[in-house]
């Protein structure tokens, strides 16, 4: 069994000092452990800060939230893969449904971010899911796979292998509903079938995190369902002790 992956996206919350803060908190909580993997991915402006605080704690992962797919440039207030990297970043979401429905990124932008990433050796979490007009119309499997296919189009099938994605509905993001671990597990079997093409057999390398509306008290039944490797986690990763328990699942 692959060791979960528990990533905390604090969108545009915690300042540098309330992040110190938090990272104080957080590691009286939870004590250095082998058998999960912890990312965080703080605003980009909050990401030295973060650095700093863990610098004690090398098993605890940092990413960006962003990146522009160009290496460098005259593209005010973007900010590139090289230089996240550079600045401690080691993985970057891609394609999450904020920057998909509030700020217009299309599939072909997610495709050329997961490359730039890859270029950069910043290693891609993927983001992929429907909005709820699209699961009423029956439509999941196949916006799920179309933003998979595009976000992965020009990226090797062994850079595919150690990339990770992430199933967060749209319907269920900062709004209190959640998929069930049934409905989880077989969007994640429909990416996790996918994956096996686009690999040559090497998907289960790829962890498949769910997201959308993840909890302390749902997080332990959704890791239990099958294909479901890890959990992105929005709100409820600002709390501490919240995502502290939610790590320990």
């Amino acid at each position: 069994m692959k060791h979960p992956v528990f990533a905390a996206n604090w969108k545009m919350n915690h300042a540098p000092a309330d992040a110190k803060a938090f990272v104080r908190q957080f590691l009286a909580y939870f004590p250095r452990q082998q058998d999960r993997t912890v990312l965080i991915f703080p605003p980009a402006l909050t990401l030295h800060a973060v650095t700093d605080a863990l610098k004690d704690r090398p098993d605890i992962q940092l990413g960006v939230q962003n990146i522009h797919w160009e290496d460098k440039g005259a593209f005010t207030g973007e900010n590139s893969a090289p230089i996240a990297r550079a600045a401690g970043a080691r993985y970057v979401l891609v394609g999450h449904s904020e920057r998909r429905h509030v700020f217009g990124e299309t599939d072909e932008e997610t495709g050329k971010k997961t490359a730039a990433a890859v270029r950069a050796g910043l290693t891609p979490l993927v983001c992929v899911g429907e909005t709820l007009a699209q699961r009423n119309a029956g439509e999941t499997g196949s916006v799920v796979l179309r933003q998979l296919r595009a976000a992965l189009a020009h990226i090797e099938p062994h850079q595919i292998s150690s990339s990770l994605v992430a199933y967060e509905p749209v319907w269920a993001i900062g709004t209190g509903k959640t998929a069930s671990p049934a409905d989880a597990s077989t969007v994640h079997a429909i990416i996790r079938s996918e994956l096996r093409t686009l690999t040559g057999e090497r998907e289960e390398a790829v962890p498949i995190l769910y997201g959308g509306s993840v909890n302390s008290g749902n997080a332990t039944t959704l890791l239990a369902a099958p294909d479901v490797d890890g959990l992105l986690v929005g709100g409820a990763s600002l709390d501490a002790e919240g995502w502290a328990t939610i790590v320990r699942a």
